[in-house]
C-alpha cells in the first residue's frame, strides 16, 4: 500500500515537472519568434519618414505659427505616398492650426494633441501603409 502510494506520487510530480519544462520551451519558442514587435532602428524610420517643411499659417487671433513636422509611416512604400499626397498634408496641418489658439499648442500635452490629431487625419489619406508618428521638428510662435 505505501509502495503504491509512493510511486502514484512520483509520477505525478514527474509528469507536473514535464508540463513546467514544456510550457517553459514552448513561451521561449513563442517570444523568440515574435520578432515583428520589435522597435524599428533608427536607420529603418528615417528611411520610412518623410520631411515636412516649415510651414507658416495664422492661429487663431492675431498670431502665426511657423513649424516644421517629420512623419514617420511604417514601410517605404507609405513613405513614397505620403511625398506624394504633400500638398494634401500641408492643408491637413494648415486647416488644423487655423482652429487652434497659441495656448491650444502650449506645454508639452498641447504639442502631443497636435501630434496625434495630425496621425488620426492623415490616416484615412493612406493607401500603401500608415502613419506612425508625427514628429514637431521645428516650431515657433513669435
Amino acid at each position: 500500500m505505501k509502495n503504491k502510494v509512493l510511486t502514484v506520487s512520483l509520477i505525478i510530480l514527474v509528469c507536473i515537472t514535464l508540463l513546467g519544462v514544456v510550457a517553459l520551451v514552448f513561451a521561449t519558442q513563442l517570444n523568440k519568434g515574435d520578432d515583428s514587435s520589435k522597435e524599428p532602428s533608427i536607420d529603418e524610420i528615417i528611411n520610412s519618414s518623410v520631411d515636412i517643411e516649415e510651414i507658416t499659417t495664422n492661429l487663431v487671433g492675431k498670431k502665426f505659427i511657423r513649424i516644421s513636422l517629420k512623419i514617420q509611416t511604417d514601410n517605404k512604400k507609405a513613405a513614397k505616398e505620403l511625398e506624394k499626397r504633400e500638398f494634401q498634408v500641408k492643408n491637413i496641418v494648415i486647416q488644423k492650426l487655423s482652429e487652434m489658439t497659441p495656448e491650444d499648442l502650449q506645454g508639452k500635452s498641447g504639442k502631443v494633441a497636435l501630434e496625434d490629431a495630425l496621425k488620426s487625419q492623415l490616416n484615412p489619406l493612406m493607401q500603401e501603409g500608415e502613419v506612425q508618428k508625427v514628429y514637431i521638428v521645428s516650431y515657433i510662435i513669435p
